[in-house]
């Protein structure tokens, strides 16, 4: 009798774990399709703080969910003809074989995410999410006052675009958190007049992809995804994230990234704390 109880209890309180898991990936999938930032920020904190994950479970897990997430979201804003695939593939020079460089050593065995900075890292990759997505708009304003000389910053625009990749590979690969609003800020800056809002989302969020899905199978190859996990937080995001995308191109964002804002600088305040 006890025993029957016992495992009443058992299935009851694994039912609540994956409704929470599944309320975790519909918050997020939402934020990612009406915003295309969001996804490793406020996943991974979540993770962390909230269901207790171990760090490098936490960021493997997150990279598949944020790689599976972003291609349902990006499927939409590609059918809105939003794709800068310009700016992607200049990215992808430099994101791609940073990426895949830490999945060969995940895959091989290094354990990178041992490392004792590592949450320090998450903590201090939120917090610069957070500060970015406030900043937004200024950043913007300021990067079309400094262009004084159009030809010389074409000239190198390219350059610096391959190597702003390198950093968000290497961001992305080891902290899952990165390419949603630390690339936000770098395409805004980088690329002032040609990133309207939108076009900014659907370039960010098709640039994220591969790199998650790259450095998210080094993970996969040393066994750190927990697949019950990451299932469950699909679940919930799949048809949140295609509801975020419908409503993208029909209102402005911008009161949803500040509130997020304000959420992510006090959440990587707390991790590293």
């Amino acid at each position: 009798m006890a025993s029957g109880f016992d495992g009443l209890v058992h299935r009851f309180a694994l039912s609540m774990i994956e409704g929470a898991y599944i309320l975790a990936g519909a918050l997020t999938g939402f934020v990612v399709g009406l915003t295309g930032v969001g996804g490793g920020a406020i996943m991974t904190p979540i993770l962390l703080l909230i269901f207790l994950t171990p760090p490098a479970t936490a960021i493997a897990t997150d990279l598949w969910f944020a790689a599976i997430t972003k291609i349902v979201g990006a499927s939409l804003h590609h059918a809105a003809g939003n794709v800068d695939w310009q700016v992607v593939k200049r990215l992808w020079w430099g994101s791609l074989p940073v990426a895949l460089f830490i999945a060969i050593l995940m895959s091989s065995g290094t354990q990178v995410t041992n490392l004792i900075w590592l949450t320090n890292a998450l903590g201090v990759m939120v917090f610069i999410t957070g500060v970015g997505l406030f900043i937004a708009p200024a950043l913007r304003m300021i990067a079309r006052h400094c262009i004084n000389q159009p030809a010389h910053f074409n000239s190198v625009q390219s350059t610096i675009t391959v190597v702003c990749g390198g950093v968000l590979g290497l961001c992305v690969a080891l902290t899952s958190v990165g390419a949603g609003a630390l690339g936000s800020l770098m395409l805004l800056f980088l690329y002032p007049l040609r990133m309207t809002t939108h076009r900014l989302v659907a370039t960010d969020i098709t640039h994220a992809i591969p790199v998650a899905v790259i450095a998210g199978s080094g993970y996969l190859f040393a066994g750190m995804v927990d697949w019950l996990m990451l299932i469950n937080l699909l679940i919930g995001s799949i048809p949140s994230v295609i509801v975020g995308g419908l409503l993208a191109n029909r209102f402005s964002a911008r009161r949803i990234q500040v509130a997020l804002s304000i959420v992510l600088i006090v959440t990587g305040v707390e991790i590293l704390l």
